[in-house]
C-alpha cells in the first residue's frame, strides 16, 4: 500500500512539472507572436514617417501627396505623436483624449488635451518607439508611437490565461479533495457501523454462554479470564460504533487516561520492551471520549512495538502549554524518513507485510475530528527511533 502514495506523490510532481512546462511553452510562443506584431507595427510607422517626410518635400506632386495622405490617414489603431526638434507636439492620432477636438479647428489642441498628450510624450521618450524624420531644409521631426490596443491585449492575454488556468486548477483540486474526503467519511462511517453491528450478535451470544458456563460449575478463574476477553470484544465493538458517529466528550484527567492505557498495554507486550510513563504534576483536564482516546494510545504503543521488533524501550510523556495538553510516545525503533511523516497517516499506508494501514488513520480521525486536536510525528531519526505527539485543548484554556 505504501507504493500507492509514492506513485501519487511522483504523479503529482510530474503533473506540476508538465503544467509548468506547458505554461512556459505557451508564454514563449505568445511572446514571439507579440514581438512579430510589434515589428510589423514599427514597419508601418516607418512607412508613416517616410510619407510625412515626402509630404514636406516641395518637389512632391499633387498625386503623390494624395497617396501619401491616404497612407497617413489609414492608421486608425496605432496612437501617434509627431513633434518638432524642440519637443513641441505638431500632430496626434488615435489617442483617447479627455476632451473632444474642435471640429472647426482640427489642428487646435486644447490645454487639457495638450497636458494629457505631453504626459504620454514624456512616457514615450523612455521607450524605443521613436522614429526620427529628416525634413528637407535641415529640419527634424520625431514620430512617437504606442503599441496598438490589439498588441497590448495580446501581451496581457497569455498571463491572464495562465492565471485563470491556475485558479481553475486550484478550484478543481479542492473540489476533488473535498469530494474524496466526503466519500472517505462515508466509507469510515459505513465500515465502522457495520463492524459494530456484526460484532454485536456474537458478543451477545458469548455473554450468554459465559453465564451458562458459570452455572455449570466451570472453573471460576477460567470463566473470569474468558469474561475479560468478551468484555474486551464488547469494548472494541463500542469503539467502532463511536467512530461511526459523533461521540460524547466528557471532562477527564489526561494523565489518568494515559496511565490506564499504558497499564493495559504493559501486560500485553514483550517483556523485552520497557514501557515507561512520565506524567506531569497536576491534572490535565480535557474533554474526551475515554474509550476512543485509549484506542489511540494503544495504536501508538502497538506501532512502537512493531517498529522495535519486540526489543527496546517506549516512553510516554505528558505535559502542557498555556492552551494545550500534549502527549509524546517515543520509541527506540527503526525510525522514519522525513518524507513519510505525513504519509503514514493516510488510510491504507503501512510498512508491515500483514498490516492494513488503518491504525494511524483512525487515530488522526479520532484526535482531529472528534477531539479538535492534532497528532503528528514530532521527530524521527533512522535507526534511533520516532516520537509521536498529540496536542489537545485544555478545558481551562477555552474558558
Amino acid at each position: 500500500m505504501a507504493n500507492i502514495y509514492d506513485m501519487r506523490r511522483y504523479g503529482t510532481v510530474a503533473f506540476l512539472l508538465i503544467a509548468v512546462g506547458l505554461a512556459v511553452l505557451f508564454l514563449y510562443i505568445s511572446d514571439n507572436i507579440v514581438k512579430s506584431l510589434a515589428e510589423q507595427e514599427r514597419q508601418r510607422m516607418e512607412i508613416w514617417a517616410d510619407a510625412t517626410k515626402a509630404i514636406a518635400n516641395p518637389d512632391s506632386s499633387a498625386d503623390n501627396i494624395d497617396f501619401l495622405l491616404s497612407i497617413i490617414q489609414s492608421n486608425r489603431n496605432i496612437p501617434v505623436l509627431l513633434t518638432d526638434s524642440e519637443g513641441n507636439i505638431l500632430d496626434q492620432r488615435n489617442f483617447d483624449l479627455p476632451e473632444l477636438p474642435d471640429t472647426l479647428q482640427p489642428l487646435f489642441i486644447s490645454e487639457t488635451n495638450l497636458t494629457f498628450l505631453n504626459k504620454r510624450l514624456k512616457a514615450l521618450r523612455n521607450t524605443s518607439n521613436v522614429i526620427p524624420i529628416d525634413i528637407p531644409g535641415g529640419e527634424s521631426q520625431y514620430l512617437y508611437y504606442e503599441d496598438s490596443r490589439l498588441l497590448r491585449m495580446l501581451g496581457y492575454y497569455p498571463y491572464i490565461q495562465v492565471i485563470v488556468m491556475l485558479v481553475f486548477v486550484v478550484v478543481v483540486y479542492f473540489a476533488v479533495i473535498s469530494t474524496k474526503k466526503a466519500e472517505q467519511n462515508k466509507v469510515w462511517v459505513g465500515l465502522t457501523k457495520e463492524t459494530a453491528h456484526q460484532l454485536g450478535t456474537p458478543i451477545s451470544s458469548l455473554m450468554a454462554w459465559m453465564e451458562l458456563l458459570e452455572s455449570l460449575g466451570v472453573d471460576a478463574d477460567t470463566v473470569a479470564e474468558m469474561n475479560k476477553d468478551v468484555t474486551r470484544l464488547s469494548t472494541i465493538a463500542s469503539r467502532f460504533g463511536k467512530v461511526g458517529s459523533r461521540p460524547t466528550l466528557e471532562p477527564a484527567d489526561l494523565n489518568t487516561v494515559v496511565s490506564d492505557a499504558a497499564s493495559y498495554m504493559s501486560t500485553r507486550i514483550s517483556s523485552r520492551i520497557n514501557l515507561t510513563v512520565n506524567c506531569c504534576h497536576g491534572a490535565l483536564m480535557i474533554n474526551l471520549s475515554d474509550s476512543l482516546f485509549q484506542w489511540v494510545m494503544e495504536n501508538l504503543i502497538k506501532n512502537a512495538v512493531d517498529a522495535m521488533e519486540a526489543q527496546g524501550s517506549i516512553t510516554v510523556t505528558t505535559g502542557h502549554t498555556d492552551r494545550n495538553a500534549w502527549i509524546e510516545v517515543t520509541d527506540t525503533g527503526k525510525g522514519l524518513p522525513r518524507n513519510r511523516f505525513k504519509t503514514i497517516f493516510n488510510p491504507g499506508y503501512t510498512t508491515k507485510k500483514r498490516g492494513w494501514g488503518l491504525g494511524l488513520a483512525l487515530a488522526r480521525r479520532i484526535i482531529a475530528e472528534y477531539h479538535h486536536g492534532r497528532i503528528f510525528v514530532a521527530s524521527s531519526e533512522l535507526g534511533r527511533g520516532t516520537t509521536f505527539r498529540i496536542e489537545l485543548p485544555l478545558i481551562s484554556a477555552k474558558a
